[in-house]
């Protein structure tokens, strides 16, 4: 059966209706050349009759009357005057279509006379990078047009370059790291300087683009962040790499802002995190930021190193097993984390091994957050102890599975300090405070795209998971709230995330014993024997000072020990045992 073909209408519909619609389109634009001069007018007229209302609406009531008078004393010297209409009608027109007129600036074709030269210093200084003797066309050279090597630039209100983009030879080895940062330091430097540049290499198309970042946000405080278990906040960076951004209270104001998430748990690839900084760069702060957000579900050990008590009011908190400051007790804490790592890996391996889930003690995050450990090492050198940081190669090692999470901050220049397990395991990296492009790449393991600045905020750096993107990465603010010199507003938004304080175990203490007024209390004398005990009677033992007048009071009660006990390492079960 033969088709129909569709009618004419139909089949041609698509090119009528694009020739009615450039029809109506020139009938459009024809009319509106034709009526420009009555819009204008139209709009002027419009114009001074709302400055008219606004001058009567500002005139006083008492003067209204006066003016009234002079308006209408105009209107009658006007009509009376030969051809006065006809004049005034005229001016009014004049009036009229010199306020309607079109006052939106005209754009300029082209850059200024400072913006020129300033291209043109910025093309004189690539020359000696993008040029070569045997180029027959050279793209760059002494004395050569700029605007050929710039299609593309804008400048800011200062008259600096606020973006540009820049043309280069496909002779150039743009996949040289040394050959870029040369480029890149010399454009920051004609650029302005103070400011972070992001720079975008085009491979393919031999084209370089460069941008000025906008400095990120230094006022946003510690707070609960909407985040699943698992995920930790770093800090807050740009939002050209981030697919996601986080609500956030600012002030009495909600915005959404781009975080830096650092995922751990079993299946994280990068379980733990090294950061370093120069003092007084905010590593401090970037630990406590981790504290409050692990103990929402999860158990921490910290480990200060500084001894400045920067961690004092985590102290016998719900969660916090212990904050160590000395080398006797850092030593116990980190002995336990290891034995517990143990423990965990036995217990989830006899529940693989029987077919069941892992057990619940063994889910339960554990934090073992570390301040300045190359601290210690100096102190267990001169002591002749165990070096400290050897105690971390279990939970480093190990750690991802057992759900134990090892974080490590110290300073830029004790790096060579840290042991090599500390180095090799910690894939996740931070780093604060004001650093060379060297510094960075060995620390990072890649150079940042951006120009790093000699004066920075407390808290900002660079982040890198794993082997992704490097971030620009600000801090959360979290200071000390006993700190003195802190704003209360700070100290109040760290407090309010404090969890409660830890309840003794027992629970109970010893009440003192009623005695009568008028009984005196029994003090023993010089001669009185001390009891003995006899062979049917347990021996008394003293649980305390004997409550006197001169030293009234109760019996203290011995409290647990904050310290961790060491847990029983589990060895494999034997044949046996599982028979």
């Amino acid at each position: 059966m033969a088709r129909r073909p569709l009618p004419r209408i139909l089949s041609n519909g698509s090119a009528q209706l694009a020739r009615s619609r450039e029809l109506a389109r020139t009938a459009a634009d024809s009319a509106a050349d034709v009526l420009h001069p009555l819009i204008t007018i139209t709009r002027g007229l419009r114009r001074l009759a709302a400055a008219g209302r606004r001058r009567w609406a500002e005139t006083p009531k008492e003067r209204r009357g006066a003016l009234l008078f002079l308006v209408t004393s105009v209107v009658l010297v006007v009509a009376l005057v030969p051809y006065g209409p006809l004049l005034a009608v005229i001016t009014l027109m004049g009036a009229a279509a010199w306020q309607g007129r079109d006052r939106t600036a005209a754009a300029s074709d082209g850059p200024d006379e400072s913006q020129s030269q300033r291209l043109k210093s910025l093309y004189e200084a690539l020359v000696p990078h993008f040029s070569a003797a045997e180029d027959p066309e050279p793209l760059y050279s002494h004395g050569g047009a700029w605007d050929k090597a710039f299609p593309t630039y804008a400048f800011d209100g200062g008259g600096r370059i606020s973006q540009l983009v820049v043309r280069y030879p496909a002779y150039f080895t743009d996949g040289e790291a040394e050959a870029r940062a040369r480029i890149e330091h010399l454009l920051a430097a004609k650029s302005g300087r103070g400011r972070e540049y992001h720079f975008a290499w085009d491979e393919e198309g031999n084209q370089l683009t460069l941008g000025v970042l906008l400095p990120l946000p230094v006022d946003i405080t510690a707070q609960r962040f909407v985040t699943a278990p698992g995920e930790t906040v770093l800090g807050f960076t740009d939002p050209t790499l981030v697919q996601r951004t986080l609500p956030l209270t600012h002030g009495e104001r909600r915005r959404d802002v781009p975080p830096v998430v650092w995922r751990t748990g079993p299946r994280s690839t990068e379980p733990h995190l090294l950061a370093l900084g120069q003092p007084g760069s905010g590593t401090s702060t970037l630990l406590r930021s981790i504290a409050l957000q692990a103990l929402r579900h999860g158990d921490v050990v910290i480990i200060d190193g500084g001894g400045t008590g920067e961690y004092a009011c985590l102290s016998g908190r719900d969660g916090v097993l212990a904050v160590e400051a000395g080398l006797a007790g850092v030593t116990a804490s980190l002995e336990w984390a290891a034995t517990e790592t143990e423990r965990r890996l036995v217990a989830a391996n006899r529940a693989h091994q029987a077919g069941h889930p892992p057990p619940d003690d063994t889910k339960r995050p554990l934090w073992i957050l570390l301040d300045r450990p190359t601290a210690f090492t100096h102190l267990a050198a001169a002591d002749g102890r165990r070096d400290p940081q050897s105690l971390l190669q279990v939970p480093l090692r190990h750690g991802r599975p057992a759900n134990v999470t090892v974080v490590v901050a110290d300073q830029l220049d004790s790096m060579d300090a840290l042991s090599e397990p500390v180095r090799r395991h910690t894939r996740a990296r931070v780093v604060l405070g004001p650093a060379t492009a060297d510094q960075l790449e060995s620390v990072l393991g890649a150079p940042p795209h951006t120009t790093p600045i000699d004066q920075l905020p407390p808290g900002r750096g660079y982040a890198r998971l794993g082997t992704g993107p490097v971030h620009r990465l600000q801090v959360p603010a979290t200071p000390n709230p006993y700190d003195d010199a802190t704003p209360d507003a700070l100290c109040q938004a760290v407090l309010d995330l404090l969890p409660p304080r830890t309840t003794p175990a027992d629970g109970e203490t010893i009440p003192e014993q009623d005695q009568s007024a008028d009984e005196p209390e029994p003090v023993p004398t010089a001669g009185q024997p001390e009891p003995v005990a006899t062979a049917g009677e347990p021996e008394p033992v003293a649980v305390g000072p004997v409550a006197t007048e001169a030293n009234p009071g109760p019996v203290p009660v011995l409290g647990q020990d904050p310290r961790p006990h060491p847990a029983p390492v589990l060895t494999k079960p034997s044949e046996a045992d599982r028979s």
